[in-house]
C-alpha cells in the first residue's frame, strides 16, 4: 500500500497550507487548475446539450419540469446556431420527435472553443508543457 506523504507548503502570500501527496502524484499548477476549470465548465455545457438533443429526439413532454429546465438552460447556448439548418420533425402517435442540427453544431463548436481557450492559456502561462 502506498504511503501518504504530508507536506507543509508556504506560498508567496505567506499562507501556509498542508498538502497531501501520494507517491508518484504531483500537485497541479495554477495554469493546470485553470485548464481543469475550463474543461469542467465545457463538460457541464456539453452534458446539458446532450440531454437536450436526446430529449428532443425522443419527443419529451414539455409538461415535465425537468425537460423545461433543460430546454431553458440550453436555449441560450443553442441560440447562436439557430437557423443554420432546418429542423426535422417526425410525428408519432403520441409524441413528435425533433431533430435539431443546431444542437450538434453547438456541441462541436463549444468543444473546439474550449480546446482553443486551453491552448491559449498554455501559451500565455509561460510554463513548459510536458506530455
Amino acid at each position: 500500500m502506498a504511503e501518504i506523504i504530508k507536506e507543509t507548503v508556504s506560498t508567496q502570500d505567506n499562507n501556509v497550507r498542508n498538502v497531501v501527496i501520494t507517491p508518484g502524484q504531483e500537485e497541479a499548477t495554477d495554469s493546470q487548475t485553470r485548464e481543469y476549470v475550463v474543461y469542467y465548465i465545457l463538460g457541464a455545457v456539453e452534458t446539458l446539450l446532450a440531454f437536450r438533443l436526446v430529449l428532443k429526439l425522443m419527443g419529451a413532454s414539455h409538461s415535465s419540469p425537468f425537460v423545461n429546465i433543460i430546454y431553458g438552460i440550453t436555449g441560450v447556448f443553442v441560440l447562436p446556431f439557430e437557423g443554420i439548418f432546418r429542423r426535422g420533425f417526425t410525428h408519432g402517435l403520441e409524441t413528435t420527435s425533433v431533430i435539431e442540427p443546431s444542437v450538434a453544431v453547438a456541441l462541436i463548436v463549444y468543444a473546439i472553443l474550449a480546446w482553443g481557450i486551453v491552448k491559449l492559456m498554455r501559451i500565455f502561462s509561460g510554463e513548459k508543457q510536458v506530455n
